[in-house]
């Protein structure tokens, strides 16, 4: 840890590293972000430009793959405010110097929360409960996970990984048209809060794209973070100026809730599928287990060997996602969820489920009932929302390598930053079920297992993940709400079935499905006329999705050649990836 005395010297020693990394960084078409694969020490693939910068100058100032994803991820804290942070949480799966570890570091909910709090009188939700307002925060894990991930992995002082971002929020940065266009989306939102408006909303008008922003409070928070970690942060004045403001707009999330937090290191969740490793997120995140077990279907069904672009690869994938996605609605946080990757990922269950694919016809989600096959709740239609989450992927070129993915849930969380803390709390509270069977924000469809409890964990869809076959390894994720696993698993498909180059496979068009409501949702340009014509006569219903399907950032190493490469679809496109 650095002293007060050489912490100026240090951080304007990591701004001018960082400057120099961004100098150095290639940076591909507008859109699109990727490096070409090369020899070197090190690659990180990001949201933000700043941020892969922020990452890049931690390797190249001696820092191992650990410590570059804790300080891209502070940096998303400070240029991304509306997924990065301080106020969420989130999970990485790590593989260094041998050991492969999952983190998770997903929001509880407070001590005071109740499985009907998010129910008015009627028995009808609240209407935006979950989702506007501190009720809807949960307890931060990003504070003490982030700090809990460097600690036992990293090898650069605490201090000087958290440099970067103290630098970026002391010293301002540059409004991006993506945190333009999400501050204009949530404009109504963050005006209901004066703390929030008087910084994002300046005169009621949404800070536009070019604009310098310096965040003081922020950075403040950082240095003390820097200096004492998580600790300074949940026991001091930033802990009680978020309860003070928490409890003034009606929420109950408390200064207690944050002292106890504490992050949990679980076992991956592993799986094999067409002869490759997979380290994934266990629960509480589902985004592992149906990662693992959509792939166990199609090897089961021979997805490897149907026609790249056919419609026999598309109806199988849509149907092995139904199935994964119905199984999702038993799950929870782990002491409380029906089942688990114990029964759903047992090759007896999967080998059931693609059996029951009929080959020429698409089965109704209605028929499909999560394991042992009940018939499930009747179907609803699913509300349609962009959530905002941020994923980040880094290697060091000596063999470790992150997966890390953080959030909010949706854009700001609940719209509510925090005076004297500089940031904002997140909403993960939807995330639970808060009345069974009806849709959350991203229109899933969830039971008992996930009910809001004190101090359990919302089931979540992040699917950071590492996959490895020989001396290959490849490192990806994404945001989008339910979207993620889907988005993340075409991208590994493409990679190591038809041996895609990273960008290449990220550029793909793409499609999902998510069991309830029944329905495919397709980017532009994923189905041909032929090829929609052909699943349609399957009984597949078809929407055109309205923007991405996810945006994964990836980092490949093979041998010591590596590979980074980011998503364009996010807004403005602002993904890069670079090496060193």
């Amino acid at each position: 840890m650095q002293t007060p005395a050489r912490a100026p010297r240090v951080l304007l020693a990591t701004l001018v590293v960082i400057l120099a990394a961004l100098a150095c960084a290639e940076r591909p078409r507008p859109g699109v972000g990727g490096a070409p694969p090369a020899a070197g020490r090190g690659a990180v693939a990001s949201a933000e430009p700043v941020a892969t910068g922020a990452g890049l100058a931690i390797l190249r100032a001696g820092g191992n793959a650990a410590d570059a994803a804790v300080a891209v991820a502070l940096a998303l804290a400070v240029v991304q405010p509306q997924a990065g942070n301080l106020g969420g949480g989130g999970f990485a799966v790590v593989r260094i110097a041998g050991v492969t570890a999952a983190l998770d570091f997903r929001e509880t909910a407070p001590a005071a929360a109740h499985r009907r709090m998010f129910v008015g009188a009627d028995g009808q939700p609240i209407p935006e409960g979950s989702l506007v307002g501190p009720l809807a925060a949960g307890t931060p894990g990003s504070m003490a996970g982030l700090h809990a991930l460097q600690r036992r992995f990293g090898r650069l002082p605490w201090g000087r990984v958290v440099g970067p971002a103290i630098s970026l929020a002391r010293d301002g940065f540059v409004v991006t048209g993506r945190l333009h266009d999400a501050i204009v989306e949530e404009r109504d939102h963050l005006a209901r809060f004066p703390e929030s408006a008087v910084v994002w909303l300046p005169g009621g008008a949404p800070l536009a794209a070019g604009t310098r922003l310096r965040l003081p409070e922020l950075a403040a928070t950082l240095e003390a973070y820097a200096q004492g970690g998580p600790e300074a942060l949940a026991g001091g004045a930033v802990a009680a100026a978020i309860e003070t403001a928490v409890r003034r707009h009606g929420g109950v999330l408390s200064a207690a809730d944050l002292a106890a937090y504490r992050p949990v290191w679980r076992d991956p969740l592993r799986a094999r599928a067409f002869g490759w490793e997979i380290a994934a997120m266990p629960l509480p995140s589902s985004g592992g287990i149906i990662l693992a077990q959509s792939l166990m279907i199609l090897e089961a069904r021979g997805w490897d060997r149907r026609s790249p672009g056919g419609v026999d690869r598309a109806h199988l994938m849509i149907e092995a996602w139904r199935r994964a996605f119905a199984d999702r609605y038993l799950l929870g946080d782990p002491g409380w969820t029906r089942a688990g990757p114990a029964e759903l990922l047992d090759p007896r269950w999967t080998a059931r489920r693609a059996a029951s694919i009929e080959t020429e016809n698409a089965t109704p989600s209605a028929a499909v009932g999560p394991w042992p096959d009940d018939a499930g709740p009747p179907p609803v239609p699913g509300r349609r929302g962009a959530g905002e989450t941020t994923h980040l992927s880094t290697a060091d070129g000596e063999g470790g390598f992150v997966a890390l993915t953080t959030t909010l849930n949706g854009w700001f969380g609940c719209a509510l930053s925090v005076p004297g803390a500089g940031f904002f709390l997140n909403n993960e509270m939807d995330d639970f079920t808060t009345i069974p069977d009806r849709p959350n924000y991203f229109g899933l469809v969830q039971g008992e297992a996930n009910e809001v409890r004190a101090l359990a964990r919302p089931l979540s869809s992040m699917t950071p993940t590492i996959a490895w076959r020989g001396d290959e390894t490849i490192v990806l994720g994404s945001p989008g709400g339910s979207r993620i696993p889907t988005a993340t698993m075409q991208v590994l498909l493409a990679m190591l079935i038809d041996g895609a180059a990273a960008q290449a496979a990220i550029d793909r068009p793409r499609l999902h499905h998510q069991w309830r409501p029944d329905e495919t949702r397709y980017e532009k340009d994923a189905l041909t006329p032929d090829l929609r014509a052909a699943l349609e006569k399957r009984g597949h219903r078809l929407v055109e999705a309205t923007g991405g399907i996810g945006e994964v950032h990836v980092v490949r190493a093979r041998g010591a050649v590596l590979e980074a490469a980011a998503d364009g679809r996010g807004p403005g496109g602002s993904g890069v990836a670079a090496g060193r």
